[in-house]
């Protein structure tokens, strides 16, 4: 009779505990701010403008760009070859290419994207 409440007790400590997490996921998912309209202009909040960088600076902007991927030496060069037409190097080390339009809509023959 013990090991039966002991397992009822157990049964419901889980269910309140899954009851919880839904809770908090569903308070987590409405609670989650709106997405704000773009900027229309070139600069962003981390004071990158396209065209700002001068074409001495790509290569340590590219360095960083590709820092992380094992795909080093094809990153660099296509980084570069986007840095020297756009000027321009998204932050980071991903993402980020809403910062350099030119950089983000230059797309290969296939449609891909052509900078990393």
């Amino acid at each position: 009779m013990a090991k039966e409440m002991s397992v009822g007790i157990n049964s419901f400590v889980l269910l309140l505990l899954l009851i919880s997490e839904n809770q908090l996921l569903q308070a987590t998912i409405t609670e989650a701010p709106t997405p704000q309209p773009q900027q229309s202009s070139n600069h962003s909040m981390h004071g990158i403008t396209e065209g700002s960088l001068q074409p001495h600076e790509c290569s340590p902007k590219c360095t960083t760009r590709c820092s992380k991927t094992q795909y080093r030496k094809p990153c660099m060069f296509f980084c570069q070859k986007c840095c020297a037409k756009c000027l321009c190097v998204p932050p980071g080390t991903y993402g980020n290419k809403q910062f350099c339009p030119c950089y983000n809509n230059w797309k290969t023959k296939r449609g891909g994207p052509k900078c990393p």
